[in-house]
């Protein structure tokens, strides 16, 4: 996937710099709530139940200070990537048992066009097994900042 397919899926309103969340369910909700507020998800109710889901068959904490929530779903019409940080951290179960402070959500329709799904989880993997990409947003207070670190400029 090339970069600017890959920061296409980002959008300003769905970047937090500084989440308010304390726990892993706060967590998951306050990220959803941007989708919600500018309305690329119908139904957050069905997709809150979804990513509850997801997290139930193991937790999407990746290590390494990094969560991505994600799932497929009839509420989303595209697909769409989310960013929160968290100064403080919040345990969400990861792999690693270390506090979260990045966040990203990824929510798809059932079948995106492009099949592009996969492809966006595996570049943010990518860029987030970077050293120095997760130590940049551990600072980022913007999102063309944000768009900087994630797209390697």
């Amino acid at each position: 996937m090339n970069k600017q397919d890959f920061i296409a899926h980002f959008r300003e309103p769905l970047f937090i710099p500084e989440m308010q969340a304390t726990h892993k369910d706060e967590a998951i909700q306050e990220l959803l709530q941007v989708f919600v507020d500018e309305k690329f998800i119908r139904n957050p109710e069905i997709v809150l139940e979804m990513l509850r889901q997801r997290e139930t068959l193991g937790s999407t904490g990746i290590g390494k200070g990094v969560a991505i929530p994600h799932g497929r779903t009839v509420a989303a019409s595209d697909v769409l990537v989310g960013f929160g940080r968290s100064a403080k951290g919040i345990d969400f179960e990861s792999i690693d048992d270390k506090p979260v402070t990045l966040f990203f959500m990824v929510i798809s329709p059932p079948h995106d066009e492009g099949n592009i799904y996969l492809p966006i989880l595996g570049s943010l993997v990518t860029v987030l097994n970077k050293d120095e990409k997760r130590n940049a947003l551990q600072n980022v207070e913007t999102f063309e900042e944000f768009l900087q670190i994630i797209s390697g400029e």
